[in-house]
């Protein structure tokens, strides 16, 4: 059988599909064989086959495992496909395999995930041996079988065990795990993944913390007190000879020695970590000694850093095959972090204040900011591999500078050290900064690295210094001719942009207005733009002139309109357009400065050129969502900004764009770039919506027959949305023009036209989401056109309305379609609810219109979007319930969610196989729920009336010192810090839902009004607690 197994594990892997697929098949047709499991781990073991071949094998069996081994995995199927006998044999097997000292690391990796998936059904009850057996192994075994022990237990910890499972064996899995970690004789990178087994049972222990905090504390209170010092001695350890370039390449004893060392230190940083962020209160004692060890450290690798990433250009951010980084950045990054933590902790921060006493003599330990500020500046500096990026690729540089990255580097981390020191000591550390820049400017010796990071350290702090509301008048005289004035004149260019980064910070930050400074530093800037040599230094400067236009008083920035559109047009000239697709970055700064420059005075864009270079912009990134945000902002503003000017400057602006929009979508269709036509029908739809009224003549026929043929193309959801809301829009602005407008290519009136369109999206044949807008667009037409115009029309479009929402499951489609219905009832609610009545709608359980519409609106109510929307919404509903109409106690409508009774936590497979149930209620009782639940808590509430207790607001301290809490406090389980955690979700200040003062004002006196109706009261008894609380807190009712 071995044989046929290895002949198909070997066809799975040809290139070609069907006879690929066909061994899989056949593979499968061999689950119910009782040697296809065992032959499978034969394979496995079997040294002389291919490596490929053992890997399939293994891949091949975890499949086999997770289908047929126990009801308990969660992707059984239904069969148990393997004996008792063979599972025995089997789990020998396997652990054979990923423990021994012959096989190849692949090999022992796959066997060893395979064993943690036997483990979770398994142990301790069918396995009981599992993990005496490996820790019985660990001081028995030499290294190569001991990584394959550890590789072992930590898929165990990371995939095998449960909670339960895990804390049962905990106590010997730790000390299995210490003895490693503390055995000098064992390699050093053993250690290390020791030490990384034991940081990845935190996350299990946490879990288990919720159901025995006592214990866990107790446990690890008893692992930390032998494992913190050991984390210590590690962090105190000197590093090794630093190898050589060659040492590297050959991979010799001194750089395993070296890649030892880093690893092993990187694990022990990273345990601190996560000791601190899940068991805080535990290593209190021992922070202070950590803070020094760790602060020791960096100051120590200072220097081999910089040999190996400023003075070199050595490869970093490596892991091993055990997904161990050893490289010295890693480290670095760790350390900085770990550091940053530390500082937060209250026996650090105490101690480290004292020391700035004045009363306390002076000591070393008295410089303890210029000496951190110092190890930030040097951690700071350009690495080789950095100034070769950015030399290349202008755009990475930006997004780094914009901290718009993933890149995690050492430079990004002392920006965020700098944050916290800066909030804690702004003027002494701005102080301490200047007097080391002033240092670092007159040592002929500094190299422009350190005067650059100096530079970049005076931003970061300048930054937080003016956000946290200091001015910085104080020292900008002093900075900018110190040291940013003199870094503008560098021959270095990354030193240049930094001198010019800084000179925007400090005029965007001083509260006075500094018109000559800035407008110096905006000349200079597009000085620099058009003659400097280097990108970085052109890139920056144009980042730079948004700073500047915001500082400089408005005639002033008038001045400089025409000199910064100009400027960006010719750099965007030089630049290869094509290139300029796939660089973001440096595209959004553009558009960002262009934008600031309009919004001065957007007249401009009516006797420039500014609206072409922003087009021009736009269509170059229309295929990047952060690039059209912009552009439209910018357009936005714009269209605001002339139609307020009235309908002779919003004419201008219309004969400017509709040209140029309409070209994009013949060039968009032509060549088919959606993402064009998608950019114009955005900008064309924020045109219509801040457009006069009513429009320029001209308007609707220069745009509805483009806007006509999106709208009946198989094109995209987002497009149908942005042409039904441009039509929607037009109708709105100018009702006349649109439906007497007729369509030159078939005769039809705008009415017709927009009937046809509506008729075509609440079709069964388009999505939800292409229809998002087209309530919108129906509500606009009925309230325009009216009944009279509409006639026959009307009754037949609310119906198929009412048709689609009975289908619609698209959260905006459906309130779309439903703000049909509450526009009509802000002044006809009854005559709604009778036609909506009288509409028979096939194929659903409910029989009428009024059945379908009143559930989907009651039940999607809660989530609608939108401050008009939400109001007329409430409206509506109100209104509907004062008809007092039968009908509604009639129909029944989902009501409150029936919580669970176990605490397990909601997976989607759990959900999707147990959805939630809710209870079934009256719509009149759900009509008042919802009303309610649009209610905001009052923050001051009043002694209500509808009940005999009394409203009492307690009053906590102010106290804002972090708190180291023990974690016995934080009980999640427990109903009183549920409640706690809920308070504070107070909607008014975080929900996205749109409220208002006049919306709440009318709720609070539509349910005053309604307090004595008997009706009311007898719905009244049907409220939960939190909702009669939200009646009482109204005053008297």
């Amino acid at each position: 059988m071995e044989q046929q197994i290895l002949t198909l594990l070997g066809e799975t892997q040809l290139p070609a599909e069907a006879p690929r697929q066909h061994a899989e098949r056949q593979l499968e047709q061999l689950y119910t064989n009782e040697a296809f499991p065992i032959s499978l781990a034969s394979i496995a073991s079997e040294n002389s086959l291919p490596l490929n071949l053992r890997q399939s094998a293994l891949l091949v069996l975890k499949t086999f495992v997770l289908k047929g081994w126990s009801p308990t995995l969660d992707e059984f199927g239904g069969q148990v496909l393997i004996n008792n006998a063979n599972k025995e044999q089997l789990r020998k097997q396997l652990l054979e395999i990923a423990t021994s000292g012959l096989n190849d690391r692949k090999v022992k990796g796959a066997a060893s995930f395979v064993i943690s998936k036997i483990a979770s059904a398994d142990f301790p009850d069918a396995w009981p041996d599992l993990l005496p057996t490996l820790v019985d192994l660990v001081p028995r075994v030499d290294n190569d079988r001991l990584h394959g022990v550890l590789t072992v237990l930590g898929d165990l910890v990371d995939d095998g065990f449960n909670e339960d499972q895990f804390f049962q064996s905990a106590r010997s899995l730790v000390k299995c795990l210490y003895d490693v970690a503390v055995d000098g004789g064992r390699k050093l990178t053993l250690r290390a993944l020791a030490v990384s087994v034991f940081r990845g049972c935190y996350d299990t222990l946490e879990m288990v913390a919720e159901v025995h905090q006592a214990d866990v504390k107790e446990f690890m209170s008893e692992a930390l007190t032998a494992w913190a010092p050991i984390f210590i001695e590690v962090l105190r350890l000197p590093l090794p000879p630093i190898p050589s370039q060659d040492d590297e390449d050959s991979a010799g004893e001194v750089f395993e020695t070296w890649r030892g060392f880093i690893a092993l230190k990187i694990q022990v940083v990273r345990a601190l970590e996560k000791t601190m962020a899940v068991f805080p209160t535990l290593l209190i004692s021992q922070s202070l000694p950590v803070f020094s060890a760790t602060w020791a450290a960096l100051a120590a690798h200072l220097a081999p850093y910089h040999t190996f990433y400023i003075h070199e250009d050595r490869q970093g951010r490596l892991e091993d095959a055990d997904r161990l980084p050893y490289t010295l950045d890693f480290l670095i990054l760790e350390e900085l972090d770990l550091l940053r933590s530390l500082l937060g902790v209250r026996p650090v921060k105490k101690e480290l204040m004292n020391y700035l006493e004045p009363a306390v003599p002076a000591s070393p330990e008295k410089e303890w900011v210029a000496d951190i500020l110092r190890l930030l500046v040097g951690y700071s500096q350009i690495t080789t591999e950095e100034e070769g990026l950015w030399e290349i690729d202008v755009n990475v540089f930006l997004s780094e500078e914009s901290s718009e990255t993933a890149n995690y580097t050492p430079r990004n981390a002392c920006s965020d050290l700098v944050d916290m020191i800066s909030s804690w000591l702004p003027n002494q550390a701005l102080e301490i900064l200047l007097a080391y820049a002033r240092t670092v400017s007159q040592d002929g010796a500094s190299s422009w690295r350190s005067r650059e990071a100096t530079l970049f350290i005076l931003n970061r702090m300048l930054v937080e210094y003016h956000e946290q509301g200091n001015d910085v008048q104080a020292i900008t005289a002093r900075a900018y001719s110190d040291h940013v004035q003199p870094a503008m004149l560098s021959e270095d260019q990354f030193l240049r942009s930094r001198g010019f980064t800084v000179a925007g910070t400090i005029v965007k930050a001083s509260t006075a207005q500094l018109d000559q400074v800035a407008a110096d530093l905006t000349q200079k800037s597009l000085d620099a733009i058009r003659d400097d040599s280097s990108d970085i230094v052109k890139v920056s400067c144009i980042r730079v002139l948004r700073d500047c236009i915001g500082a400089m008083s408005l005639t002033q920035a008038k001045n400089f309109q025409i000199p910064i559109v100009t400027v960006i047009s010719e750099y965007l000239s030089s630049q290869d357009l094509d290139e300029l697709v796939d660089n973001e970055d440096l595209l959004n700064t553009m558009v960002e400065t262009l934008r600031d420059a309009i919004q001065v005075d957007a007249t401009l864009c009516l006797t420039s050129a500014a609206l072409d270079v922003l087009f021009t912009m736009a269509s170059q990134g229309a295929r990047n969502m952060q690039t059209v945000d912009i552009v439209e902002e910018a357009f936005m503003g714009i269209t605001e900004s002339i139609a307020a000017q009235g309908m002779d400057a919003y004419s201008q602006l219309c004969a400017k764009v509709l040209p140029t929009l309409a070209g994009a979508f013949d060039v968009g269709n032509m060549t088919s770039e959606n993402a064009l036509v998608d950019m114009a029908a955005t900008l064309l739809s924020v045109l219509a919506e801040h457009g006069t009224e009513p429009l320029p003549q001209g308007f609707v026929a220069a745009v509805m027959p483009k806007l006509r043929r999106i709208l009946f193309s198989d094109t995209e959801f987002n497009l149908h949305q942005m042409a039904t809301a441009t039509i929607k829009h037009i109708l709105a602005h100018d009702p006349v023009q649109m439906l007497s407008w007729r369509d030159p290519h078939d005769g039809k009136e705008g009415l017709e036209v927009i009937l046809v369109i509506v008729d075509r999206l609440l079709g069964p044949t388009v999505a939800d989401t292409s229809a998002a807008e087209v309530g919108g667009l129906a509500a606009e037409l009925v309230e325009k056109a009216g009944s009279e115009r509409l006639g026959p029309y009307l009754l037949q479009l609310l119906r198929v309305v009412a048709v689609r929402l009975s289908t619609a499951e698209h959260a905006p489609f459906i309130q779309s379609l439903i703000l049909v219905f509450a526009r009509l009832s802000l002044g006809n609610a009854k005559e709604v609810l009778d036609f909506l009545e009288q509409v028979q709608i096939d194929g659903t359980e409910s029989r009428t219109g009024l059945d379908v519409v009143l559930r989907k609106w009651l039940e999607n109510s809660i989530s609608f979007s939108g401050y008009d929307e939400i109001r007329q919404n409430i409206l509506a509903l109100a209104n509907i319930y004062n008809l007092h109409d039968e009908r509604l106690s009639r129909i029944q409508v989902q009501g409150d969610l029936i919580m669970p009774k176990d605490d397990r936590i909601r997976t989607r497979s759990r959900a999707k196989a147990v959805p939630d149930q809710y209870t079934v209620i009256p719509a009149s009782l759900k009509l008042v729920k919802v009303l309610i639940a649009e209610l905001i808590n009052p923050s001051s509430p009043i002694r209500p009336n509808m009940s005999n207790g009394t409203s009492k607001v307690e009053e906590g301290s102010d106290d804002d010192e972090w708190e180291d809490e023990p974690l016995e406090s934080l009980d999640l389980n427990a109903p009183s810090t549920r409640a706690q955690l809920m308070s504070w979700m107070d909607e008014s200040k975080w929900s996205a839902r749109g409220t208002d003062d006049q919306t709440q004002a009318y709720l609070g006196d539509f349910f005053r009004h309604i307090a004595n109706e008997p009706d009311f009261q007898i719905l009244y008894q049907s409220l939960d607690d939190s909702e009669k609380a939200k009646l009482q807190a109204l005053g008297q009712m």
